[in-house]
């Protein structure tokens, strides 16, 4: 086998050949957050020239996809399932028809698996289980199945919320830039866990200090590093706010900076986050508040790595889940889970600011969504 090092320049001037030109045709997949008969992933095609998204059509049953991820060879799926005993399941995609095959589902170490990413090898899925407060590693097969655990962290304690904080809630894990370091937001104890992450052998070591903690109550959701890799913004699923951190990738470490709402001044009702993206040119920030049902706009000051609020704009549904940018990076779609739709945004590169395009198309409890490329 290559050295990571080789494997992983091999995936990105891969990803590079797969980037469309104006007007490129995608595929988008979508996973419905239920189980039963008719339920599991379906797929669409989007236009990035226009922003026209089809209806879905059906693909597979499956059982409670929730947040998935596409290998950068564009020839593997991976994805959470949600639910007791949750679990992981990787998929061969066919690269010209788009269709998906089971390869195989492995149990996570916890229930409600709720979070997965690669690392920059990709040669290991990271996963993270919500009721487990956990998280585990898997090795990749060269077949593209998932094979054994290379690492699992249990995590301990509760954080104020009487209701949703009672225990550890591991709600995402993702490696840094240089792929020596994971870290872990956990909503049920407020901290941001810092892990050192060896891709030789997949394992997850505790660093020190093993962890940052954000303000009780936070309910730390998910975390995302900056392109430029001195910034780490962490947005917060029961406080509603987003919490700016410098990241010394020497050692490991995050410094808190700035806390901000992802809220207007004057709401009044019960909202709480759910995804963030920060745009591939390093100047916008996203975030989705279920409740609020808007998609949250900051600017990203490029030398201090601060927000400032530039737009909350409704998502035409209630329950804003997750939201992904296209390929191009001028296009959002976003799924409103609990009205059964996902919406178009054209993304103003100068300014950031989103403009919703077309009608809301019907999907059956959508989660989650992701591009590729038609070949």
């Amino acid at each position: 086998m290559p050295s990571p090092h080789r494997f992983f320049a091999a995936l990105a001037a891969l990803a590079l050949a797969a980037q469309p030109a104006a007007g490129a045709d995608m595929f988008v997949y979508f996973g419905s957050h239920r189980a039963g008969p008719g339920i599991g992933f379906s797929l669409a095609h989007f236009d990035t020239d226009t922003g026209v998204l089809t209806k879905p059509q059906f693909l597979l049953e499956a059982r409670a996809p929730a947040y998935f991820v596409i290998h950068p060879d564009g020839r593997h799926l991976y994805t959470c399932n949600s639910g007791d005993p949750g679990g992981v399941a990787a998929y061969g995609i066919n690269p010209h028809t788009g269709g998906l095959t089971f390869l195989n589902r492995e149990l996570a170490g916890g229930g409600d698996t709720s979070y997965l990413s690669l690392d920059h090898t990709g040669r290991y899925a990271l996963a993270a289980n919500y009721a487990g407060g956990n998280i585990a590693v898997f090795a990749l097969q060269p077949d593209g199945r998932l094979g054994d655990w290379t690492a699992f962290r249990q995590h301990t304690g509760s954080g104020p919320n009487p209701q949703r904080q009672t225990h550890a809630y591991a709600h995402s894990i993702v490696v840094d830039p240089s792929n020596r370091f994971a870290l872990v937001a956990d909503l049920g104890v407020d901290k941001v866990f810092v892990y050192r992450f060896d891709e030789k052998d997949g394992s997850l070591t505790p660093h020190s200090p093993a962890f940052v903690t954000v303000a009780p109550g936070s309910g730390a959701r998910h975390v995302k590093f900056h392109p430029n890799g001195k910034w780490v913004y962490l947005i917060n699923e029961i406080g509603c706010t987003v919490i700016a951190f410098n990241w010394d990738a020497a050692k490991g470490t995050l410094t808190e900076f700035q806390t901000i709402s992802t809220l207007p001044a004057d709401f009044k009702g019960t909202s709480a986050c759910a995804e963030m993206e920060i745009h591939p040119n390093g100047r916008f920030l996203y975030g989705s508040n279920r409740g609020h049902d808007s998609l949250a706009v900051f600017a990203i000051d490029q030398e201090s790595g601060r927000l400032t609020l530039v737009q909350h704009i409704p998502t035409q549904g209630k329950t804003p889940r997750n939201f992904a940018f296209d390929p191009t990076s001028r296009w959002i779609i976003c799924t409103n889970h609990d009205s059964n739709n996902a919406v178009v945004f054209r993304v103003d590169e100068a300014t950031g600011r989103l403009t919703q395009v077309g009608d809301p198309v019907a999907v059956p409890y959508p989660f989650c969504e992701r591009f590729l490329p038609v070949r």
